[in-house]
């Protein structure tokens, strides 16, 4: 994994091949310093990228994170001067403790580096609201991967660090989100840019995202039957044992029902 240089001043960190656990970053520098878009899971994800901020020869100012998901908020520690952006969800959220045994049935993969201590810093700053938070960075709120998300946009650059919001060629994961509202929001995401860096995934466009939101449309249209979501181009996805959660998720929001779908807590086996 490395830094990619976008343009200048604007890099991503990919992490592929994508999956639960493995998400991606960017990193975005100003006159002032970096700002950082999300921070990896473990400490072996996050302790090289922090390595290649750092050979930039630039402090670290700023944060943002566009989900509170530990696989995006998981190295804010290690950033321990900057200033940290994030919804109220988000703030709400790393108040409270994780729970490193049901971190470590979420991120299998990365159990072993998911340790008793892990802990997350907490938001200092809320956004709530679209922000121009540096020259270069407006911040985004969207709603979908969960009721409360970021997106970071760079307009001059013409990119969308989407993060949560997106996942291309791998399955989402809506266990707390929304799928009909996060197929709509992206309607608004694919306006504001024609680059989109996904939190998974390789770096795609508008097709991707439409990709994405057929998918999840596919899952509310399903109605509770995974087996009703049909083909289309998620067939050749990882990671569709996510497709029972989606659906479920979906069929309990229309019957009004907010709780954390059955089938999530089986795959954890709790």
């Amino acid at each position: 994994m490395t830094l990619d240089l976008l343009v200048p001043g604007v890099y991503s960190w990919l992490q592929l091949p994508s999956g639960r656990g493995a998400a991606n970053a960017g990193v975005v520098v100003d006159a002032d310093g970096i700002t950082v878009i999300d921070t990896l899971l473990t400490s072996l994800q996050w302790t090289p990228f922090a390595e290649a901020i750092e050979a930039l020869g630039f402090p670290v100012r700023r944060v943002v994170l566009t989900s509170s998901n530990a696989e995006y908020s998981g190295g804010t520690a290690r950033f321990r001067t900057a200033a940290i952006y994030g919804r109220s969800q988000a703030s709400t959220h790393l108040d409270q403790p994780a729970d490193p045994n049901v971190l470590r049935r979420l991120y299998e993969a990365d159990a072993d580096d998911i340790d008793d201590d892990f802990a997350t810093r907490p938001v200092s700053h809320v956004v709530d609201t679209l922000v121009q938070l540096t020259p270069a960075v407006v911040v985004v709120p969207m709603t979908g991967q969960q009721e409360e998300n970021l997106v970071v946009h760079l307009p001059a650059s013409e990119i969308v660090f989407a993060g949560a919001m997106c996942t291309f060629g791998v399955t989402p994961l809506a266990h707390q989100g929304d799928p009909a509202a996060w197929a709509a929001s992206l309607d608004a995401l694919i306006e504001l840019a024609p680059i989109i860096v996904p939190g998974h995934g390789p770096i795609g466009g508008e097709e991707e995202v439409r990709e994405l939101q057929g998918y999840l449309r596919a899952c509310v249209a399903a109605n509770g039957d995974p087996s009703r979501i049909g083909s289309g181009p998620w067939d050749g996805w990882s990671a569709r044992e996510h497709d029972a959660i989606n659906v479920e998720r979906a069929a309990m929001l229309a019957d009004g029902n907010d709780d954390i779908p059955p089938s999530l807590l089986q795959m954890l086996d709790l």
